[in-house]
């Protein structure tokens, strides 16, 4: 037995302290289990407070905001108070590529973390295996009803996904070698964290509204251009069969025996970037306080948490925000290059402070309280850390040391107590950005004027005709997911800081149809990540035993 595993507490116990009565747990082992979202859950239906963590552009690492999320619920666990965390499953693509393991770090992880971090409960492999039948079911339709007046070969959109990074899948020709072997078209592989399918198991009521979103889902269009959907081709019954499962959410613990759900994994800086809404609601029926995270910062994750998630009604908005920072991020957008950032400069953390300076302004555009959550690190000097305190409170914005990667909840005491002071002290006055009857066009000029900070929007007219062709066949009323860079709040990874004067660069745009949202893409962002020339793959080892290592 491993020292994680001797730690862990049977999930009868974590299920028990948040009032799910075990007739409703599906156990994978001891130490995890799916909830059913039909058995019998012992709660008063009362809503609990919602506390979304989101951060500052990171550097290529990270800057915690899991670790944040898991420290921060574990505090208020620790104070007596009835909470869970509700998180993103890890994909197999960051995990093996630049980042590793996706579960929190040091004395706040979510546990079992290895398994976590694989195969889990199937969930990926799921969305990846229903995604991949509505491709099957189109080429068979393109095979067989070939030339046909439903689905013109030139105009299918959709493509096939990997849990796995893989670039020269990007592009690809299908269908080659003879008429035995289908309609030779091109095409390309997403990573599943991508598919709308994901996107549609995080946004779906239950099992009912994920088969009319399934169904609703866009694969292409007709020889005159009205969209054809996954409903026309009867895919959505068998999709959602191979997804009933992976609906129920998942619930695990944290290291200090915090009820978590880990369910649904869609990236930020190229989908949704939050988990199901069915976990985090069913945290908030169950719970005083549900700590969820989104993926990236205030620019992607948490702009489409407010303006998607939230929007759909099927939770509320944030009662109050966590913004997550680090002294090496700052010192990383004031100009310091990556080997460097562990040496002390308090004048790079000044400089830098630009860029959370925009994050702290953006929560506030929707509303919403905010803390500035300042993740420790070893190398952090007290007078980089002063300076960082005494920014924020020039800013009016409230700032606590964070160090729950050494200490765990203790750690995060600080941060609690000014979350407690947000929640009770702080007016909300929460509002969307824009109005859903605006133009999808105008959408994108808010979001980037507004939260990127760009004076201008630039797209070839190809693009402009794509997205208003969308509207005119009837999803001018969509909000919109912007698919750009997470290094930088513009559409170039290079400018990093607080990056004025510059224009968005709108590269393309698809219908997500199923998900409720029109996709916008911006500059060089892929769908498909490859990976970097060290992939955390090569320090990831299984021992004689079956203990698994370099995860993290």
């Amino acid at each position: 037995m491993d020292k994680q595993e001797s730690q862990m507490k049977p999930i009868e116990e974590m299920a028990e302290k948040i009032g799910i009565d075990e007739s409703s747990l599906e156990k994978f082992g001891k130490y995890k289990a799916k909830v059913s979202l039909n058995g019998k859950v012992q709660s008063e239906k009362k809503r609990g407070k919602l506390i979304m963590v989101t951060g500052m552009s990171p550097t290529p690492a990270g800057e915690g905001k899991t670790t944040t999320a898991i420290g921060l619920a574990d505090a208020l666990n620790q104070s007596g108070e009835k909470v869970v965390t509700a998180l993103r499953e890890p994909s197999l693509g960051p995990v093996f590529g630049i980042k590793g393991g996706a579960t929190g770090g040091g004395r706040a992880q979510v546990v079992p973390s290895d398994e976590i971090n694989l195969h889990f409960t199937g969930d990926i492999h799921a969305v990846t295996a229903a995604h991949n039948l509505l491709t099957t079911m189109v080429d068979s339709h393109l095979h067989f009803d070939k030339p046909s007046a439903l689905l013109d070969v030139r105009r299918v959109s959709w493509k096939r996904v990997l849990d796995v990074d893989d670039r020269v899948l990007r592009q690809v020709v299908v269908g080659i070698g003879g008429p035995l072997r289908g309609i030779a078209r091109e095409s390309g592989f997403d990573i599943t964290a991508a598919s709308e399918v994901m996107a549609i198991l995080c946004l779906a009521n239950d099992l009912k509204d994920l088969k009319e979103k399934l169904g609703n889902i866009s694969v292409g269009y007709t020889p005159d251009l009205k969209p054809v959907f996954a409903k026309d081709l009867k895919a959505q019954g068998a999709m959602a069969s191979l997804l009933r499962d992976a609906l129920k959410p998942n619930l695990v613990q944290t290291m200090e025996g915090t009820p978590a759900f880990v369910h649904g994994g869609p990236f930020a800086n190229i989908a949704h970037g939050t988990n199901s809404v069915i976990a985090t609601r069913m945290g908030l029926n169950l719970a005083d306080y549900v700590i969820t995270e989104t993926g990236f910062a205030t620019d992607l994750g948490a702009e489409k948490f407010m303006n998607i998630v939230a929007r759909s009604g099927s939770v509320p908005s944030p009662d109050a925000c966590v913004l997550v920072a680090t002294i090496r991020a700052l010192k990383f957008h004031g100009g310091v290059s990556k080997d460097d950032l562990k040496v002390k400069n308090v004048e790079a953390v000044e400089k830098g402070f630009a860029n959370l300076q925009k994050h702290i302004e953006n929560i506030r555009l929707f509303g919403v309280p905010v803390v500035v959550a300042l993740n420790k690190f070893p190398t952090d000097s007290s007078a980089e850390i002063e300076k960082v305190k005494e920014l924020c409170q020039k800013e009016k914005a409230r700032v606590a040391l964070s160090d729950v990667f050494n200490k765990g909840g203790e750690g995060g005491m600080e941060l609690q107590g000014e979350l407690f002071k947000a929640i009770d002290e702080d007016e909300k006055n929460f509002q969307f950005l824009y109005p859903l009857d605006m133009s999808l066009l105008d959408k994108i000029d808010v979001v980037a004027k507004k939260v990127y900070g760009a004076s201008s929007v630039e797209m070839e007219g190809k693009i402009r005709r794509r997205i208003r062709r969308i509207e005119k066949n009837g999803f001018r009323n969509l909000p919109i997911c912007v698919a750009k860079t997470q290094k930088s709040l513009s559409g170039d990874d290079k400018a990093l800081g607080r990056p004025t004067d510059f224009s968005l660069i709108v590269t393309d745009a698809s219908l997500s149809s199923g998900a409720g949202f029109a996709v916008i893409y911006c500059g060089d962002i892929m769908t498909m990540p490859g990976l970097p020339r060290n992939p955390a793959a090569e320090r990831i080892d299984v021992s004689e035993d079956g203990t698994i290592t370099g995860l993290f």
